[in-house]
């Protein structure tokens, strides 16, 4: 195989073999500088008063004795450092490419318009890196060009279906005027949702600190405002988030719970490491086996959580993604005495 130095393998095997080399050369100086002269010439060991033999002396006219450090144990712990030196460079050449695409596989995921890797280092990072950009360049105008696409579609369907509504009024049947008018309706609230929850999709937001609690009582007051009963209780610091991934997030539950119980009730519970949100309601409530089934797209209950209360199916598909980008997790509950508890989980990280 050929050894190239512009490869991980080669740097990393010529750090080794620097490493093996300069071990060796100092342990040969050493014992060079430090080792007993050879017993001159057909002399015989001698028997020492200890009762071991002895080659003769460790020293020989002019040149010092050779010292206690004069030993193996030096040249062998300085060849131990170098090993370890070289093992510790090379685990870092192997891991920081590594680091690299996983930290910018982080930033793409939470922005499609990161700035690309640099295409630098040794010669599989820079195939890494030249790959993952030409991936990330793919997504982004796969991304460009479904946006392009929604905004055809909503154009396209919605002149259509404005101009159904209008024609609606020629009718005389007013039954028939009134069904076909709610079918249009539903296909236009459909529509909505559907461009609503690709554009959740997309959106990325960098994160900023903010004062969950007044996002909440604001969201409350507005809704007290059109009419709807919506309480708040509990306090909570300021928490770094994405404002508008959590608006939307607390505002589907909201919608959620007053669709079908009429009312809302928000509790914030401040903790250590995390802050939970209850959204809590008393309809009808879920029952345990279908709660994960609502937040699959466009999935609707039977009975009393259907599309004639309002909703499409998208609601808590919306939320539960919102609750993600926050880095947090969105579960159901049932609430004591009957209905719905909605608890956003977000991590104080």
């Amino acid at each position: 195989m050929r050894l190239r130095l512009d490869t991980l393998f080669g740097r990393l095997f010529g750090v080794l073999l620097l490493a093996i080399v300069l071990a060796h050369l100092l342990a040969f100086a050493w014992f060079s500088y430090f080792a007993p002269p050879p017993p001159p010439p057909g002399s015989a060991p001698e028997f020492s008063r200890q009762g071991k033999f002895s080659q003769g002396s460790d020293s020989m006219p002019g040149r010092p004795p050779r010292p206690w450090f004069g030993g193996p144990v030096v040249p062998l712990t300085f060849q131990f450092v170098f090993l370890i030196v070289a093992a510790w460079y090379g685990a870092k050449l192997l891991t920081r490419p590594i680091q690299r695409l996983s930290d910018a596989a982080e930033r793409l995921s939470e922005n499609l318009d990161s700035p690309p890797l640099d295409e630098s280092g040794p010669r599989e990072a820079r195939q890494a890196a030249h790959t993952f950009n030409l991936m990330q360049q793919r997504i982004r105008e796969q991304v460009q060009q479904r946006s392009r696409m929604l905004g055809a579609v909503s154009h396209d369907l919605r002149t259509p279906l404005s101009r159904l509504k209008l024609r609606l009024e020629q009718i005389d049947d007013r039954k028939l005027q009134g069904q076909m008018r709610q079918d249009l309706d539903d296909m236009i609230g459909m529509l909505d949702a559907t461009l609503t929850y690709l554009h959740e999709q997309r959106t990325s937001e960098t994160l900023q600190r903010m004062d969950v609690q007044a996002l909440v009582e604001s969201l409350s007051e507005n809704a007290q405002d059109q009419g709807a009963d919506v309480q708040v209780g509990g306090i909570c610091a300021p928490l770094q988030v994405q404002p508008m991934a959590l608006r939307s997030c607390i505002n589907n539950l909201i919608d959620n719970a007053l669709r079908y119980a009429g009312h809302a009730l928000i509790l914030l519970e401040d903790q250590r490491h995390q802050l939970l949100i209850r959204v809590i309601d008393h309809g009808p409530g879920i029952a345990e086996e279908k709660r994960e089934a609502v937040f699959e797209p466009f999935y609707r209950l039977e009975g009393s959580r259907n599309r004639n209360s309002g909703g499409v199916g998208l609601g808590m598909t919306i939320a539960r993604e919102a609750a993600e980008r926050l880095g947090g997790q969105l579960t159901l509950e049932e609430t004591p005495g009957g209905g719905l508890t909605a608890i956003i989980s977000l991590p104080r990280a």
